[in-house]
């Protein structure tokens, strides 16, 4: 120690523990040191000795991290990072590229594995900020922008950031560059046999000397391959090797909608987010024992049999690919102008919503690998151009069906457009199978837009003034029967507004129209020719070319097919009952329900006219009704709508 100038303050933005102290020192006048290797005690030293004389000289006057490790655990961590360094120096600049570089250690005596003394880290200083107090800053982004060396003339390309459009391709230009370099450093792990296991912002730096992301110290870094003998098959081994991969892409995909999404910072919104992905957390051990391959099968949404009162399994949490719905009202809660990370995942049809959906998907074998994220269109610039797959094509069109309604600005050219995704969709529909719409259809759907009508207030001045809030359609799985059985409820929010100030003042008594039914599916086709099926409930007006221009890679198809794969929906009797806060009259509360169904679609008055499904995915479903009339609706869930 007598060979540093340490610094008389602890360094807060390196990321210690409560069981480490972490210093910044300076590399004092070496002379002292090569003083040893005198040719009076040539003799006595090592080899090993021989090369620290030689770093510690190279590194006089440069600026290093100490790394003090106290307790059992925060050793054992330390040792494992010098293992790791031994096991990836064969690479040394790759290393030392993407990876904080660790020059040596300091004990009390030789022997590094003496557990009474104190054991010291001493690795490459890369500033006192890690990527999360870089992000907290109140000008983080000139700052980062600086300090990655992005020269003024690519920033007036972009434009400047008091404007909207320019701050977001600023922000998304940035987030693009630390992506990349992290996932090319995770990338060198893996592929070197190596799970980081301990990838989040505290960990991450970025260095202003060779404008890289480091990622933090490998004190608990896991091999793929189990070193038990007794558990050493291959298929052990692949296990290992697909869950740990998966542990740290979940990892990255936090660490990339906190940077994105700024207001995931918080804590307390953050573990919102957390828990709509996995609604419990890891298991614990009663009995003090630690098996760190059981914890990534649990935090990967495994669950384990209770075979035992140690362990605990977890329950799987709610697709990410509905991410969307479920933050959009968080984002727009305190930035009614616009949020810029929600505009940052928009663009390019919502392609950053694809990479943190595959980034977090629920399923460890459904995450992407770094190697397709780095080729994934968000992280893809424009001089970047790639073939996007058929799965990104069908995301983004529905993304850019989802935004176009929430715009809810229905003229005559957005209908036709809104129209036109809406059987495209239907064409590329990816679950044609009934057994597909079983595992999929239970749950709450927003509606977003009907072809055949405007939802909601019009240029009419009715009395009472209605506002329609939202419309939900609820598929609950009933007890097993021959046929698939659904109960089907439409739940449509309205508010009686004051009939003076209803122009300004949207408040109002609320209530609720509430339809019930049973609905069954089989499977059944739906016809786009109407002399092909004369019979047919559904018909559309005419044949028309759909792909072309972009969308021609999706398929080879010129038109749509004679007909199509759908579901048939058949209702029994129906029960209707509405509820509200004010009380009402027989005459009023006519004239109320029938405003109500003057503003919504047919279909969700009278489910009966619901006829048949003819897409559906993981966010998005579509029905058609006994008119041609297309019903577009999102996933939702109870936690978005409280």
């Amino acid at each position: 120690m007598a060979d540093f100038a340490v610094a008389d303050r602890v360094s807060v933005g390196l990321h210690g523990r409560s069981d480490e102290m972490i210093f910044e020192a300076t590399v004092r006048d070496p002379n002292r040191l090569m003083a040893w290797s005198k040719p009076g005690r040539a003799n006595s030293l090592d080899r090993f000795s021989f090369v620290l004389i030689l770093v510690f000289s190279e590194l006089y006057g440069s600026t290093v991290v100490l790394r003090q490790l106290m307790s059992f655990q925060a050793k054992r961590r330390g040792r494992r990072a010098l293992e790791v360094l031994k096991k990836l120096a064969r690479r040394q600049m790759m290393y030392h590229s993407y990876a904080m570089q660790v020059h040596g250690y300091v004990t009390p005596g030789n022997d590094v594995e003496q557990d009474d003394g104190s054991f010291i880290l001493v690795h490459v200083y890369h500033g006192s900020c890690s990527l999360r107090h870089w992000l907290q800053l109140s000008d983080w982004l000139p700052t980062l922008e600086a300090t990655l060396a992005l020269d003024e003339e690519q920033v007036r390309r972009v434009g400047d950031d008091s404007v909207g459009g320019p701050a977001v391709t600023r922000q998304l230009r940035l987030i693009r560059i630390l992506m990349r370099d992290l996932l090319i450093g995770v990338n060198y792990l893996h592929s070197h046999g190596l799970a980081h296991t301990e990838l989040r912002l505290e960990n991450v730096h970025v260095s202003p000397i060779d404008k890289h992301v480091k990622v933090g110290i490998l004190g608990n870094a896991v091999d793929f391959h189990d070193n038990d003998p007794r558990n050493s098959t291959l298929a052990t081994n692949d296990e290992r090797r697909k869950m740990m991969i998966a542990f740290d892409m979940r990892c990255v995909g936090f660490i990339m909608a906190k940077m994105v999404l700024r207001e995931l910072m918080d804590s307390s919104t953050f573990l919102k987010f957390k828990s709509f992905l996995t609604k419990d957390y890891l298991p614990y051990a009663n009995t003090g024992g630690f098996d760190f391959f059981e914890v990534l099968r649990s935090f990967s949404g495994i669950t384990k049999k209770n075979d035992s009162h140690d362990w605990y399994p977890i329950s799987q949490g709610d697709d990410p690919a509905c991410l969307r719905e479920f933050l959009l009202p968080i984002l727009c809660q305190n930035s009614p102008s616009g949020n810029i990370g929600l505009q940052i995942l928009d663009r390019q049809w919502g392609a950053g919503w694809n990479l943190l959906a595959l980034l977090l998907a629920t399923k460890p074998d459904k995450r992407i690998s770094c190697v397709d994220a780095l080729r994934h269109p968000f992280l893809c610039g424009p001089k970047w151009r790639i073939n996007p797959s058929v799965d990104v094509i069908r995301w983004g069109l529905g993304s850019t069906a989802v935004r176009m309604a929430e715009d809810y600005i229905y003229g005559r050219h957005q209908r036709r457009r809104l129209a036109y995704f809406v059987e495209l969709m239907e064409v590329l529909n990816p679950n044609a199978r009934t057994e597909n719409w079983l595992n999929i259809l239970p749950g709450r759907w927003r509606l977003l837009y009907c072809t055949g009508r405007h939802i909601g207030l019009t240029l009419r001045q009715p009395s009472p003034r209605i506002l329609i809030t939202d419309v939900f359609l609820t598929f609950a799985q009933t007890a097993e029967s021959i046929d698939p059985v659904f109960s089907l409820t439409s739940d449509i929010g309205f508010k009686i507004m004051a009939e003076s100030d209803w122009p300004h003042d949207k408040s109002g008594s609320e209530g609720t129209l509430s339809v019930t039914s049973s609905a069954r599916i089989a499977t059944g086709r739906i016809y786009i020719h109407e002399q092909d099926g004369n019979d047919s409930r559904v018909a559309s007006s005419r044949s028309r070319r759909y792909l072309r221009g972009k969308w021609r890679k999706v398929s080879k198809m010129k038109e749509l097919p004679a007909s199509l794969p759908t579901v048939n929906i058949t209702m029994d009797e129906l029960d209707v009952s509405m509820s509200c806060n004010l009380t009402l009259n027989v005459s009023s509360a006519q004239k109320v329900l029938q405003e109500i169904r003057t503003q919504t679609p047919p279909e969700m008055f009278d489910l009966s006219k619901v006829v048949c499904g003819t897409y559906i995915d993981a966010r998005l479903m579509i029905l058609r009704g006994v008119n041609g009339s297309a019903l577009f609706f999102a996933r939702s869930n109870s936690r978005a709508d409280s």
